[in-house]
């Protein structure tokens, strides 16, 4: 390995880890952040129903304290089979993508999370550590359809962010990302920005 050509990419939940390596590790010489989380809380708070949040608050109060009492955690889908239902990720694509399409990418995908890592992942803040990331060149791939992780919270972001780096606007959703056109566009332009930033 050649520790002078270190990229990092990621995608989705670890689209906010690489921020964070990125900011804190200058080893970092090139980063690409796909339909990343930004805000947790940010996100939450558009996902969630104001009027279900003192019940999730509920839920996970009440699955610490079980968790401190010895007691396996609790679980519940990462996406609903009903809409409506309780999830992790309560949005129609993101079903439809863990129920439908994961079947034949990931047929032994198990559809559960912990509700530790739902209470986490409202807790979870990346987005702050977008203007530590200079010098190193940083792209950001933001969905335009993107109901997980909003479009709007990724591009107020980006904004923050210091030169050297670059946003790529897609149509569609999140999910939409990995799949047909939009992967094409995305994955070359991901491709062509860590060859122009670490070549030799």
């Amino acid at each position: 390995m050649d520790k002078g050509k270190i990229g990092v990419w990621g995608s989705s939940y670890s689209g906010g880890h690489v921020l964070v390596v990125a900011a804190i590790d200058r080893r970092v010489k090139c980063v690409v952040s796909q339909v990343p989380l930004i805000s947790g809380l940010g996100n939450a708070r558009r996902l969630i129903r104001s009027d279900f949040i003192a019940a999730v608050r509920a839920n996970f109060d009440a699955d610490r304290e079980s968790r401190y009492a010895g007691n396996p955690p609790a679980m519940i889908p990462v996406a609903a089979e009903k809409p409506g239902d309780p999830c992790a990720l309560p949005t129609e694509d993101t079903r439809q993508f863990f129920l439908e399409t994961c079947k034949t990418l990931a047929p032994n995908w198990r559809n559960e999370v912990t509700l530790q890592s739902v209470e986490l992942f409202t807790e979870y803040e990346p987005g702050i550590y977008i203007p530590n990331i200079c010098p190193t060149p940083f792209l950001l791939v933001v969905a335009l359809g993107d109901h997980l992780v909003q479009t709007d919270i990724a591009c107020a972001a980006f904004e923050t962010a210091l030169e050297p780096k670059k946003l790529l606007l897609l149509p569609g959703g999140h999910f939409e990302a990995y799949v047909g056109r939009n992967f094409e566009i995305s994955s070359t332009a991901q491709r062509d920005w860590f060859v122009e930033h670490l070549r030799p």
